[in-house]
């Protein structure tokens, strides 16, 4: 298996620096990932350590919490795009999901969608914030506004993927849409394990210790 094309290479902490920029590009390159994550303010610097390579450049936008404006998403989806990034992971409004504002996630979804056109978006859950019966209402919405991938987390909620989320999300989305497994892909038997169920990203930010000792430092992304 070739782990390494399933790895978003990530670091969003609020301490990252520059340097923590550049060497999560050289390490992506080194293992040839399938893109590095990174907050929005560095994407121009992601590119260019990147230039002349295959890897993608994901942003995350309304991250973590999701509960900014749709007009603020759209700019942010829009900039990042401009920037340089050619993939979008954007948090839902977790609270109108909660709420029952079914019509008003689904369209920020999808006028974010169309604001990137071609370009790759996940719609990040946090599954950990919600009943099963709200991940499949928002498998739904995002199959509906015609999103690329699911995603399951943050990274930065109380909890990350699970096996049991990824098969609700599965079971709505029927291939309509891919599925990212995000948090708590610690070894390389649990990776597998999403592979198998029919994941095609690992979010992490281990992804060199999984690639050479097959197990991430405990307490990473």
């Amino acid at each position: 298996m070739e782990i390494n094309k399933y790895i978003d290479h990530t670091v969003l902490k609020a301490t990252t620096t520059e340097s923590d920029i550049v060497k999560l590009c050289d390490e992506a390159k080194q293992h040839n990932f399938y893109a590095v994550c990174v907050n929005g303010c560095y994407v121009n610097l992601a590119k260019e350590n990147l230039k002349g390579s295959d890897v993608s450049i994901a942003a995350v936008i309304g991250f973590p919490l999701g509960a900014m404006s749709k007009e603020a998403k759209v700019f942010e989806a829009e900039k990042c795009i401009a920037d340089g990034a050619n993939e979008i992971d954007m948090v839902l409004n977790v609270g109108f999901l909660k709420d029952g504002r079914f019509d008003e996630v689904e369209e920020e979804i999808k006028e974010i969608k169309e604001a990137i056109g071609d370009n790759i978006l996940k719609v990040i859950f946090e599954n950990c914030y919600l009943t099963k019966g709200e991940i499949k209402i928002a498998s739904q919405l995002a199959v509906n506004a015609k999103a690329d991938f699911v995603k399951t987390s943050t990274g930065f909620g109380t909890g990350g993927a699970t096996y049991g989320d990824v098969e609700i999300m599965k079971s709505v989305v029927e291939g309509k849409t891919e599925i990212k497994a995000a948090g708590g892909v610690r070894d390389l038997e649990t990776a597998q394990k999403y592979i198998d169920m029919g994941v095609t990203r690992l979010g992490t930010s281990s992804g060199v210790s999984l690639v050479t000792t097959g197990k991430s430092k405990e307490g990473e992304y």
